[in-house]
């Protein structure tokens, strides 16, 4: 692989990798280190899957396309408003959650420095510069995601060396509850964090010179960063904590809190790392929506820039109030688009003659099958 897709692989990991890496123990470590590592396992394998599952299709439907075309060459009309439906609603949802908390942030950055600006000023001025970072192509993107996931990784490996000398291995081996109904349901956050699925017609089209292969690995990477990064801060969380002391936090600034008392700068660095998770999941989440009104309105970039950012701007700045109840239905339309959509794909254009068996996904019928038990899985999960 060379420099170009590793930093793609980059902004597959960046666009996983969001503040939910946070929480992530505060969901898990109840049910103990083998269950949890097993089920992040079990959700990062199908989520990988139906990733190169929708690489699949959009290679072979030509590659260099957006959702918007891909769903079109394979599941015709009624597909193509179907997946579009689903898309929007999703990257509009993220997008707008990205903004809520990128512009709280620095709106509570600059009163940190003496620069006064309200909370929707805030918004609007990380909405207008992130924004033309995205309208600037991928090739930018992809340069400055290389430098915000370096400094995550150092964020995080800061923390780490403080964490690690303190694990304790009667706390790695805790369990406080075994109900199998409450592990299934933490599903939902899981596969959350790593939704990256929507940059992957992006990815192919800044990537046009490279191999089936090549695009395979690059998936691939992205996937296996989020994971090694989720499982790292797992354990240490875990081995720094008893059992009394996971049962009683019901949020991540109280997790956070603890460790600040032993080592005060962690706090800074955790919240810095929760703002470059926003911005590398927006800039993600941002160049998806930017492509596929590319694809979809065939205009300029300066009118797809408004087509792009308007929306999500005005839903964050007047339905802030409304947004969680929304939100909360992202997991499912997720579950659709990032796992039944690309299973769709792949089964339709495998039976058509006609067209092009570039590349396919290994595994054949058994991961197929493999694909849609999973998204009834992911399905059961968030409605027991």
């Amino acid at each position: 692989m060379n420099l170009k897709l590793i930093g793609s692989s980059l902004i597959i990991s960046g666009t996983a990798l969001g503040a939910g890496m946070l929480a992530i123990p505060m969901v898990l470590a109840q049910f103990g280190l083998l269950w949890g590592t097993a089920l992040m396992l079990f959700i990062c394998l199908g989520t990988t899957y139906a990733a190169l599952l929708l690489l699949e299709a959009s290679i072979n439907v030509g590659g260099g396309l957006g959702m918007n075309t891909i769903a079109r060459k394979s599941l015709g009309k009624s597909g193509q408003i179907i997946t579009n439906g689903l898309l929007y609603a999703l990257l509009i949802c993220l997008l707008m959650a990205y903004i809520l908390g990128a512009g709280d942030l620095l709106n509570k950055l600059l009163r940190g420095v003496g620069f006064e600006l309200s909370l929707i000023q805030s918004q609007i001025a990380f909405t207008l510069v992130a924004g033309i970072i995205v309208a600037s192509g991928t090739a930018v993107i992809d340069k400055l995601n290389r430098v915000l996931f370096g400094i995550m990784l150092l964020m995080l490996v800061l923390t780490l060396v403080f964490l690690v000398p303190d694990i304790s291995f009667e706390n790695m081996t805790q369990v406080t509850n075994s109900s199998t109904t409450d592990l299934v349901k933490t599903s939902a956050i899981i596969f959350t964090s790593f939704g990256f699925m929507v940059v992957i017609p992006s990815l192919v089209s800044y990537n046009h010179e490279a191999t089936p292969k090549q695009l395979r690995n690059m998936v691939i990477l992205g996937s296996l960063i989020p994971l090694v990064c989720y499982l790292v801060w797992l354990y240490a969380v875990v081995g720094n904590l008893t059992a009394e002391q996971l049962v009683h936090f019901t949020n991540v600034s109280e997790l956070i809190s603890v460790f600040s008392a032993e080592h005060a700068f962690i706090s800074v660095v955790l919240s810095g790392f929760t703002g470059l998770a926003l911005l590398t999941s927006f800039l993600g989440v941002a160049m998806a929506l930017f492509t596929q009104n590319q694809d979809m309105f065939k205009q300029n970039k300066v009118v797809t820039y408004v087509i792009s950012f308007i929306l999500p701007l005005t839903g964050a700045i007047y339905a802030a109030d409304q947004f969680l109840s929304v939100l909360s239905y992202a997991g499912i339309i997720l579950v659709f688009l990032a796992v039944f959509v690309p299973l769709a794909m792949v089964v339709k254009l495998r039976k058509s003659e006609n067209a092009q068996k570039t590349y396919i996904a290994e595994g054949g019928v058994a991961m197929l099958t493999f694909s849609f038990a999973f998204g009834g899985f992911l399905l059961i999960s968030q409605v027991i």
